[in-house]
């Protein structure tokens, strides 16, 4: 669904909230039993990059992501076919989530993938092959909500005349609601780079990404009756979730000024101007952060984190040259999230395929997938 529908302003909005709601309930469960788990996050980046580049919607890349997850969780899968079937699942999700021609082109994304130092020149066949490999692992069924399909209809009443900023009534609604909106899908991103998120619904990430930018705009109440309403949560289904976003969002402040100071004493050393080289880490959720602080500085006796400032790691740094890593983004909280310990039997994708296109049988079971 394309953002100048506004589905979440229709007369459908709530029919549709509702059955979203109802899907997530038989999502299947995430266990993070695949052996590859430490590549997820570089995959994830891959993915990211991938959609942010064809201009997919939010909708897409998540369900791409979400895809991928579950496909690795119940397979072992070599690291050159992760990046097949990556793509694959970026190209399903697209189908789904975008119109046709939007839909990225096979050429399009081997020449994307060769820009992210991706060794490997896809062709029409092995893709269509995977992608049948995943319809039928999925049970030909993709309608899978992901917290990109709530975050919308969270934030059309992210923000009430009643809210107050710093203890001072709002002044101008429409331009706090786009600031509002730049922090939750700054969260957003976050929340889809950890598995450790996979452990809450989809609709209650949305929820927490809408109450976590409300603490860092320094509005109150954190979370407003209206929006329990809306969304079925209170602050205490949110806490845990919001804790560790606003864990993460601090960790990210910390990194970004670090890399400023790093920087700034080598400009120093060398007797240059530093504004060149400071520009690779100023990200958008940086600039937001300065933006909206001066936006509110005149009416404003305060600033929105004193003088903080955020940095989501820059894309085009990853464009530039992504590499395969290892590493897996610690958790920063205590989670109660519970790991189911693997004791079904796993099974190998074979590059054959074979005529079902496993080697062997479905791991699956139908019901993870029941409309």
């Amino acid at each position: 669904m394309r953002m100048e529908e506004q589905w979440w302003k229709g007369e459908l909005a709530a029919d549709i909230h509702q059955t979203l709601r109802m899907k997530e309930l038989k999502l299947p469960v995430y266990k993070a039993h695949s052996p590859q788990i430490g590549m997820r996050r570089y995959f994830t980046d891959l993915l990211t990059v991938l959609s942010c580049r064809c201009n997919l919607c939010p909708t897409a890349r998540h369900l791409a992501v979400y895809l991928l997850d579950l496909f690795m969780d119940h397979y072992d899968i070599t690291v050159k076919q992760l990046h097949v079937i990556s793509i694959a699942c970026l190209l399903l999700a697209s189908k789904f989530e975008e119109k046709e021609d939007r839909v990225p082109k096979l050429e399009q994304l081997n020449n994307l993938a060769y820009l992210c130092n991706v060794n490997m020149a896809l062709n029409k066949k092995d893709l269509l092959k995977m992608e049948l490999l995943l319809l039928e692992s999925f049970n030909w069924n993709l309608c899978l909500p992901t917290p990109a399909h709530y975050i919308d209809y969270y934030l059309f009443a992210s923000v009430g005349e009643n809210d107050l900023h710093n203890g001072w009534p709002i002044t101008s609604l429409t331009k706090v609601k786009a600031f509002m909106e730049k922090y939750a899908y700054y969260f957003l991103d976050f929340s889809v780079q950890d598995y450790a998120f996979l452990s809450f619904r989809p609709s209650l990430i949305a929820a927490a990404c809408v109450c976590a930018s409300r603490i860092c705009m320094q509005i109150s109440p954190s979370w407003t009756t209206q929006l329990q309403l809306l969304t079925c949560y209170s602050w205490e289904h949110l806490a845990q979730c919001i804790e560790m976003m606003l864990i993460y969002y601090e960790n990210d402040v910390k990194e970004a000024s670090k890399l400023k100071k790093q920087v700034t004493l080598q400009q120093q050393v060398v007797g240059t101007q530093p504004s060149a080289a400071l520009s690779q880490f100023q990200s958008p959720v940086q600039d937001l952060c300065s933006a909206y602080r001066d936006s509110l500085q005149a009416n404003r006796p305060n600033g929105l984190l004193s003088g903080s400032a955020s940095s989501l790691h820059s894309y085009s740094a990853l464009q530039a040259s992504l590499q395969p890593s290892v590493q897996t983004l610690p958790l920063q909280a205590p989670i109660t999230m519970q790991l189911a310990i693997a004791t079904e039997p796993r099974h190998c994708i074979s590059m054959s395929y074979g005529n079902s296109y496993f080697s062997g049988h479905h791991s699956y079971a139908a019901r993870y997938f029941d409309r």
